[in-house]
C-alpha cells in the first residue's frame, strides 16, 4: 500500500495511547492524525471540518461514551471509516459485541507491535481483518445463539458469487481473488458489491459474519 493510512487513537489511558503513537509514528506509511481520550472527544472531531481518517483504533470501556456505543455512531454517520476494536480483556462477549455494532477487527492490548502494525495495513488492504481466533469465536457464537438458519435459501446467489464470497471469507485481497479465478479486480469488486447488496451487509467484516451466521461458506480453520 503506497498511500499513507490515516489513524485515530481512542483511550482514556494516555501513556497507553502515547505508546501506541510512538510506535506509528514510526512507520512511514501509517500517520496518527488525532488521538482522542473518550468517544465524544472522537465524534465531535469526526463530525468538525477535519480530515476523515482511514482506520479508527478504539478502545471499549471509557468514560463518557464507550468504545460500542461511539462504533454504532461512526457506522451511521461515516461508514467508510474502519474501526478496529482495542481491549484488555480476551473476552468472547466483547468481542462478539464488536463484531455485530460493525468492527472489522480485533486487537487484545497485550498484542506486540508487529501484530498491531499487521492489523492496520491488513484492514486497510482488504477492508477488515480476523485473525483465526476471532474468526472460530464468530462461529461459535453462531452455534451459541443458534443464529444459523439451516434451512436458508442462497438461491440468490450465483456460483461465481460464492467463489468470491468464499475467498473473501478467507481473507484473500481483491488482486488475489481475482488471480485465483481468473477474472479482473473490476470484476471481482461488482460480485463484492453485488454481494453486499444482496445480504444488506454494512461492509465486507459484516458480509464475513453473514456468510457465517448463515452457514454459506464452510471455513477451514
Amino acid at each position: 500500500m503506497n498511500e499513507t493510512i490515516k489513524v485515530i487513537l481512542v483511550d482514556d489511558e494516555v501513556l497507553f495511547r502515547k505508546g501506541i503513537s510512538f510506535l506509528l509514528d514510526k512507520e512511514e506509511s501509517i500517520e496518527v492524525i488525532f488521538e482522542a481520550s473518550d468517544g465524544v472527544e472522537l465524534i465531535d472531531f469526526l463530525r468538525g471540518d477535519n480530515p476523515k481518517p482511514d482506520i479508527i483504533i478504539m478502545d471499549l470501556k471509557m468514560p463518557l461514551l464507550n468504545g460500542i456505543e461511539a462504533t454504532k455512531i461512526i457506522n451511521k454517520e461515516f461508514s467508510e471509516v474502519k474501526i478496529i476494536a482495542l481491549t484488555s480483556y480476551d473476552s468472547k462477549a466483547f468481542i462478539a459485541n464488536m463484531i455485530d455494532v460493525g468492527a472489522v477487527s480485533y486487537l487484545i492490548k497485550k498484542a506486540t507491535p508487529q501484530e498491531l502494525f499487521i492489523t492496520i495495513k491488513e484492514v486497510a488492504r482488504r477492508g477488515f481483518y480476523y485473525s483465526d481466533y476471532v474468526m472460530n469465536i464468530i462461529q461459535n457464537d453462531v452455534i451459541a445463539n443458534k443464529k444459523s438458519k439451516c434451512s436458508f435459501d442462497t438461491s440468490f446467489i450465483t456460483s461465481r458469487e460464492l467463489e468470491v464470497l468464499q475467498l473473501i471469507c478467507k481473507q484473500k485481497s481483491t488482486v488475489e481473488i481475482g488471480e485465483k479465478l481468473f477474472i479482473s479486480p473490476r470484476t471481482v469488486e461488482g460480485h463484492r458489491n453485488n454481494l453486499l447488496l444482496k445480504t444488506e451487509s454494512r461492509n465486507i467484516a459484516g458480509l464475513v459474519v453473514y456468510a457465517i451466521q448463515n452457514a454459506i461458506v464452510s471455513l477451514d480453520i
